[in-house]
């Protein structure tokens, strides 16, 4: 086939181009004729399908996205906020922290082990090109039934891609979350978390400034791996019967990616790079498109340059390629030797291919041929705005009206009926021990992890001399926000700032991965509306700034789409990680408080799904102006020594939460239901902006006489003691019961 360049597109019109195979629309491809005055060349069509892609653009979504800049609370750690690779904080001491979320669902499915894999690469590298060290990963994860043959499938490879690329790279996993029901079938939700430590004058941009100034390509050689992979694969539901588009998933290569880490940081380090980004979703099509389209000028790229693994790749493919391992930075022409050199030290391939000019296009050359001549604000930055047509479902007034009442649902009456709930509820997948996956997982590498699963947050000490940390937590709940998109978005952010609070740490700033089916579906783009929009002035509220995400759609095989799950991961800082709070129950004697108010919220909980298979009602209700005071009492009790363990109640109440408690301590507890409140709601109830909280017999004057000035309901309910939970007047269970219900559940079921 004859090389299509940019002459010959001037010359044949009339071309015959597979613009809908690359997944665009017909008004799409029109546009993108009348931004360039002819019809694209192939390359060039190559670029724009991608970029424009719902993976890349956020054609559907960024109308509903442009809230978290409208509704922005004052903050003044920000440092880099939406826009960039990820969102950079400042934790003081002259040091700043990033972190991203993003998903690798569609990819996981197909391929489980090197979907995961490589998405655990991809957010290590968003954070590498913002200046920083990787220091910790997180990986929240949704599966469908436990029990169903797939379900077998795609778990053990995904948590093996995981922790095989994770444990490779040297980075602690320090927690996520892992839920599992029937809607996420045929679609699970891979999100990567990943965590990076800088100092404030290291943070780089993405941006080609500087004409003259080179391009260096460098990491791994492009292969055909990948081709169109997330950024096609994951702008498109599956069909009933499986993928409707398979491009080959990324292949990930965890060691190279090591070599390039250390590569970048010495670079950084010597201040060789004028601007920088990784190669990701989109690949090269992305990464010189973005870089000159975020600076002052033009770029030029002889694109025959580009070291391959594949000689037949077209120059298509090589634009489209998402192989991994790959970055590109802008280097002044001085420093490119010096750049080259240490490339070579690492054993990392490195070569110009380019340079910026003083135009303000994007040319791209084969051998000597010009096939992409565009300007590149329109491939990166000015793709499709769609406004999607949304409207409430007509089921959602009948689902909200489904409530899980006494008359409704049968509840447990006496004692053996709520041990026997209490034994299901504990071990169900959901609640039960996720030790099978986390072990898999180093959690302790490098040495710096001070709290990691299946404590409420993830910890890390990034000063050893000051002990100076930050904590990080996901959270989100698909059957809460498909009760109510709006509250059950709040509720993700709740509930993660809630447990950032718990480990002592103050909640400073938000990253999101929006999960969603498809856009052109009415109900779902309500759904993501109404979430975005609760999100948004939940994060004003609370002062924790949304710094970056993802946004991830069409999770849907068929008709039927996941719930609406929205994850929020919140970072905090703690100035001591010694000062950190666990939540094992450590010493017998301490006292047990309840902080909060308890009422009658069982939509959405965990005891319906677990012993009813109902879903129906409305979420608890959220009361942000208590989550910030609870927030803030946490953090003072721990700082200030009044409590020796805290645990926030979320998924199965204060039972769940006693429960992991006391089986992380190795301590029981005896219990009693206060006054006038319903055993079966003070224990299975999952009302927000609560904790449960051990306190020193010498701590109790103070601890008490500070909730009461703050004005926060608090209720002594216990004490920590024995080797049993006993709900006086109602059960007794023993630990090693708990334990055996609570453990090998996983393991069971994948057998």
């Amino acid at each position: 086939m004859s090389l299509d360049t940019v002459t010959n597109a001037e010359q044949t019109p009339d071309s015959a181009q597979p613009w809908a195979e690359l997944g665009l629309k017909e008004d799409e491809y029109a546009r993108i004729r009348e931004i360039l005055g002819r019809r694209p060349t192939g390359a060039e069509l190559a670029m724009y399908s991608v970029m424009w892609s719902e993976h890349c653009s956020y054609k559907s979504s960024k109308v509903h996205l442009k809230q978290f800049g409208e509704k922005k609370p004052d903050s003044t750690a920000m440092l880099v906020g939406i826009g960039e690779n990820a969102g950079v904080v400042d934790v003081g001491q002259g040091y700043a922290v990033t972190f991203k979320v993003e998903s690798h669902n569609h990819p996981s499915y197909i391929e489980p082990y090197q979907g995961a894999a490589t998405g655990i690469g991809g957010i290590v590298r968003d954070i590498l090109a913002m200046g920083a060290r990787p220091v910790a990963v997180m990986d929240p994860l949704r599966f469908g039934a436990a029990d169903h043959p797939d379900t077998r499938r795609v778990l053990p490879g995904i948590v093996a891609g995981i922790g095989g690329y994770g444990n490779c790279l040297g980075l602690p996993n320090i927690g996520g979350e892992v839920v599992f029901d029937p809607c996420y079938q045929g679609n699970p939700l891979v999100n990567a978390l990943c965590v990076g430590v800088m100092k404030h004058e290291d943070i780089h941009l993405a941006q080609a400034s500087g004409a003259g100034n080179k391009v260096i390509l460098y990491g791994a050689r492009t292969g055909g791996d990948g081709i169109g992979g997330v950024s096609v694969l994951a702008s498109e539901t599956f069909d009933a019967t499986g993928p409707a588009k398979r491009p080959a998933v990324q292949v990930g290569d965890p060691f190279q990616e090591k070599l390039l880490i250390e590569c970048t940081l010495e670079i950084f380090a010597e201040k060789l790079v004028k601007g920088i980004q990784d190669l990701g979703g989109a690949g090269l099509s992305c990464a010189t498109s973005e870089l000159a389209s975020a600076g002052s000028g033009g770029m030029r790229i002889e694109l025959d340059t580009v070291p391959l693994r594949d000689n037949t790749l077209s120059p298509e493919e090589i634009l489209m390629s998402e192989s991994q391992e790959r970055m590109c930075a802008i280097v002044e022409p001085d420093k490119v030797d010096r750049f080259l050199e240490i490339c070579e030290k690492w054993d990392v391939i490195a070569t110009v291919i380019g340079e910026v000019t003083d135009g303000e296009r994007l040319e791209i050359f084969w051998h000597g041929e010009l096939v992409v001549d565009v300007p590149p604000r329109t491939v990166a930055h000015e793709g499709p705005t769609y406004q999607r047509p949304y409207a409430r479902p007509s089921w959602q007034d009948a689902l909200q009206a489904d409530a899980p009442t006494a008359e409704r649902l049968a509840r447990p009456a006496g004692g053996d009926a709520l041990k026997a709930d209490l034994l299901k509820v504990v071990g169900s997948p959901n609640q039960a021990s996720k030790a099978w996956i986390t072990d898999q997982y180093d959690r302790y590498v490098l040495g710096n992890t001070v709290l990691s699963s299946p404590e409420d947050s993830g910890m890390i000490r990034i000063d050893e001399e000051t002990d100076l940390g930050v904590s990080v937590a996901t959270d989100g709940n698909g059957r809460y926000t498909k009760l109510d998109p709006y509250t059950g978005a709040q509720l993700a952010l709740a509930e993660a700032f809630r447990n950032v609070a718990a480990g002592g740490a103050k909640p400073l700033a938000v990253s999101d991965c929006l999960n969603f089916g498809s856009p052109e579906d009415p109900d779902v783009m309500w759904q993501f509306a109404e979430a975005t929009r609760g999100l948004a002035d939940a994060c004003l509220e609370l002062g924790t700034p949304v710094t970056g995400g993802n946004v991830s759609l069409y999770n849907q095989t068929g008709e039927t789409a996941i719930h609406p799950t929205p994850v929020v991961a919140v970072l905090g800082v703690i100035d001591d990680v010694t000062r950190r709070t666990p939540i094992g129950f450590g010493e017998a004697g301490q006292l047990l408080y309840l902080l909060g108010d308890t009422a009658d919220e069982l939509g959405g909980s965990a005891w319906s799904q677990v012993v009813h298979d109902h879903l129906g009602g409305l979420p608890p209700k959220v009361d942000l102006e208590r989550e910030r005071l609870l927030g803030e009492i946490l953090i003072a009790a721990s700082r200030d020594g009044m409590i020796d363990a805290a645990h926030d109640l979320s998924d199965g109440g204060l039972a769940m939460a006693l429960v992991e408690s006391c089986l992380k301590g190795g301590n029981g507890a005896r219990v009693v239901v206060p006054e006038g409140l319903d055993p079966f709601v003070f224990l299975f109830s999952e009302s927000a902006g609560r904790a449960v909280v051990a306190v020193p017999r010498s701590e109790e004057v103070r601890f008490n006489d500070m909730c009461g000035a703050r004005g926060l309901p608090v209720a002594r309910i216990g004490v920590v003691d024995g080797e049993t939970l006993d709900v006086q007047g109602q059960f007794t269970v023993s630990l090693a019961e708990l334990r055996d219900a609570h453990t090998g559940v996983i393991e069971a079921l994948l057998a």
